[in-house]
């Protein structure tokens, strides 16, 4: 594939733009700056640099963030920061997408990628991808609650209880549990159906991906990561599998 066409490919603007950028000696393969944007090169494990900023190429992206309080999941957001303001603008200009959203208050792991059928898979209802949340709570929680939350509470305008996979009281004001769901503020209204009020939320995993656990590179907040192929399969995705299909 020529040069151009990769750059192009990564979010680095239009074609005649990776070419100026190219020909202008903005871009380095093996530390060797490049000037000719027709030269050939195999795609597959390509890396090249610009800016200082080291990339390889991929078809298709998936990126892992820890999202902090004070960002909304949008592209025009009302009144805060965007949280693809966190992440460097090739990423957001070849479409990566939230997978789901999280509350602007409302810390914790949020998935990215421009791949619409990881997207789907993910947050789709019927895959039932697990959320893992930690919720410090504005009253001390009680056993009657946790019992609450693993048999389901009515929310309003719900059909069906909704329920916890799993809860427990990690602490006096703390709540940690498991949803399958990505209903509209669903933690918070089953807190509140329960009787309490939550004052923090934190999710700390998606499926088998957790912040927590080693499964992911150490994130401070506001850090990102490339998700690899050992990653995809914790969420039971495969990435080879599903272009193919």
């Amino acid at each position: 594939m020529q040069l151009d066409r990769i750059i192009q490919s990564q979010g680095f603007g239009s074609r005649k733009e990776c070419r100026a950028l190219i020909r202008a000696g903005g871009v380095k393969v093996g530390g060797a700056v490049i000037t000719d944007p027709f030269v050939e090169y195999a795609p597959q494990g390509f890396q090249f640099e610009i800016d200082d900023w080291e990339w390889e190429y991929s078809e298709k992206v998936y990126l892992a963030l820890y999202k902090p309080a004070g960002y909304e999941c949008s592209h025009k957001p009302k009144h805060n920061e965007s949280i693809y303001y966190l992440l460097p603008q090739p990423l957001v200009t070849r479409g990566a997408q939230s997978v789901g959203r999280l509350d602007v208050d409302t810390t914790g792991l949020l998935l990215f990628s421009d791949d619409g059928q990881f997207i789907h898979a993910i947050s789709s209802a019927k895959r039932q991808v697990t959320k893992t949340y930690r919720a410090t709570t504005a009253e001390d929680v009680t056993d009657e609650q946790i019992e609450q939350l693993l048999a389901g509470v009515q929310l309003i305008d719900e059909r069906e209880p909704a329920c916890a996979l799993q809860a427990r009281r990690a602490d006096t004001r703390v709540i940690e549990l498991v949803v399958d769901q990505g209903k509209y503020h669903l933690v918070k209204r089953m807190i509140a159906a329960a009787g309490n009020h939550v004052a923090q939320l934190h999710r700390t995993a998606v499926g088998a991906l957790s912040l927590e656990d080693g499964s992911l590179p150490e994130l401070e907040s506001s850090d990102w990561c490339y998700l690899r192929p050992k990653h995809l399969a914790l969420l039971g995705y495969n990435a080879t599998e599903a272009s193919s299909t």
